[in-house]
C-alpha cells in the first residue's frame, strides 16, 4: 500500500489572503473603468480566481480556458494542450488572463500567443504563484503573487492527479 505523501505549508491561508488582497488593490486600480474580461486557466486557478474577483468591485466578465502540459504526475510534457471550447469575443477588449502558477511558462506563453492573434486592447497576465527556476522561456508577469521554490506545490486549487486542491494552504508535495 502506497504511503501518504508529506505535506509541509509554505504559504499560509492568511498569507494566501494578504498577497490576494494586494493584487486586487493593484488590478482595480488598472482595470477600474476598462470592464475587463478576465480569463481564468482551469482548473487551478478556480481557488484564487473566485477569491480575487469578490474584491474586484467594477464591472468585468470571467471567461475559462482549460490548458494542459502535465497530465498525470508532477512533471510537466512540455507540450501544451487546449481543451475544446470558445472564448467570448476578445477583439478590442482588455483582457487579464489570471492563472495558479507560472512554472516553465510554456502554458502561459501558449495562452498568451493565442490570446494576442485575437487583438484584444490590452493583455495582461496575473498569477498567484511563480516558479521562475524552472521556467524555459520569458513570461512578462504584469501581477505576481508568491515566489515559490523549485518544489511541487498543492492547495489552494493546485493539484497532484487531482488530489490536495482543497487544502487552504500551499503546501510543499515532498516525494
Amino acid at each position: 500500500m502506497d504511503s501518504e505523501p508529506k505535506l509541509s505549508v509554505l504559504f499560509t491561508r492568511d498569507e494566501i489572503a494578504a498577497t490576494v488582497s494586494r493584487l486586487a488593490a493593484e488590478i482595480r486600480h488598472d482595470y477600474l473603468d476598462k470592464n475587463p474580461v478576465l480569463i481564468a486557466v482551469l482548473k487551478g486557478s478556480f481557488v484564487f480566481l473566485a477569491d480575487l474577483v469578490r474584491q474586484l468591485d467594477f464591472p468585468l466578465e470571467v471567461e475559462f480556458v482549460r490548458l494542459s502540459s502535465y497530465g498525470r504526475g508532477t512533471e510537466s510534457s512540455g507540450t501544451v494542450k487546449m481543451a475544446p471550447g470558445a472564448l467570448s469575443q476578445i477583439k478590442g477588449r482588455h483582457i487579464l488572463v489570471v492563472e495558479d502558477i507560472i512554472d516553465t511558462g510554456l502554458t502561459s506563453a501558449f495562452l498568451l500567443d493565442y490570446l494576442r492573434r485575437r487583438k484584444p486592447a490590452s493583455l495582461k497576465f496575473c498569477t498567484l504563484t511563480d516558479k521562475a527556476a524552472r521556467r524555459r522561456g520569458p513570461v512578462n508577469i504584469d501581477y505576481r503573487g508568491l515566489a515559490v521554490p523549485d518544489k511541487f506545490i498543492v492547495g489552494y486549487g493546485l493539484d497532484c492527479d487531482e488530489r490536495f486542491r482543497n487544502l487552504p494552504d500551499i503546501c510543499v508535495l515532498e516525494q
